[in-house]
């Protein structure tokens, strides 16, 4: 079973698109979306849910009236102020840590486990997607990642699929490195302006730091031809091999408002024959 996780230092390179034709071309695999501060690739594969769970991350404080003296030692020791006179738990500022539910004389703090989001185990044309939603401002995104990660593992153990496929989350943060832990392959997209370059910089070096195979795929490289050369360049100095170009084209534009993939639209369009060769050259990386 071997785990490939497409990845993009920024929002907005591609990177879902692209999973999402990964998705319709490869066979008998699992496809996850780590993305779960924004999840999307729902929006193109249509998921029909199968089983839905809570996701339980963290613990919030609130006061039990009734028991409560006023004594505000609670006020006192809550170094996130999110405790005011009254007393009053600001449940947006409360970072879960316990110290007043653990300090209260009188017993009159309450610490109760807090439902943070939930995760999603689906069918979809193309095979199983485990996807989630974290809540409005929770946090614990990349305990949540790595919890739907072990759902598509158990997956695919128990269906012995060849492949789980991850749209992980931009960036370099927190659930980009849950997105990509122990994966076999990294496919990063990028594209070809300075931030484009500027970010592949610093997810290849993420992707380095763990010494996972890394390549490389430019999305709409005809937009700015010099920097896809120097998008190339970089990659060849840091031995990363670039397994495609995909062009710009509105063909991508009207697949997604269709809600199918490029492959779906159209077949025959240039574009799905450049994301074939892109997953060709994975299995050959």
């Amino acid at each position: 079973m071997k785990q490939i996780a497409v990845i993009s230092g920024k929002g907005g390179t591609g990177k879902t698109t692209m999973t999402a034709a990964l998705a319709g071309i490869a066979k008998n695999k699992v496809t996850v979306d780590c993305d779960v501060d924004a999840a999307d690739l729902h929006l193109i594969l249509n998921p029909k849910i199968q089983e839905e769970h809570d996701f339980v991350a963290s613990k919030v404080a609130s006061i039990n009236f009734e028991k409560c003296k006023k004594c505000g030692r609670c006020k006192e020791v809550c170094r996130f102020g999110a405790i005011s006179k009254g007393p009053k738990i600001d449940p947006v500022s409360c970072e879960g840590c316990g110290v007043c539910f653990r300090i209260c004389p009188n017993g009159a703090i309450d610490f109760k486990e807090k439902v943070s989001g939930k995760y999603f185990i689906s069918d979809t044309r193309f095979g199983p997607l485990v996807h989630a939603k974290l809540g409005i401002a929770e946090e614990n995104s990349g305990r949540l990642v790595s919890l739907i990660r072990k759902e598509s593992r158990k997956i695919a153990e128990k269906n012995n699929f060849d492949y789980i496929l991850i749209d992980g989350s931009p960036g370099i943060g927190c659930p980009v490195i849950a997105s990509i832990t122990g994966v076999d392959l990294v496919l990063i997209v990028t594209e070809p302006t300075l931030s484009g370059l500027h970010d592949l910089e610093r997810v290849a070096a993420l992707s380095g730091h763990f010494k996972i195979k890394t390549v490389v795929a430019v999305n709409k490289y005809d937009i700015n031809p010099e920097n896809t050369r120097k998008i190339e360049a970089l990659c060849s100095a840091l031995a990363i091999p670039v397994v495609g170009r995909i062009r710009y084209d509105k063909i991508v534009n009207k697949a997604m408002i269709s809600r199918k993939t490029v492959i779906e639209y159209d077949p025959k369009s240039v574009v799905a024959k450049e994301l074939g060769n892109i997953w060709q050259n994975i299995l050959a990386a």
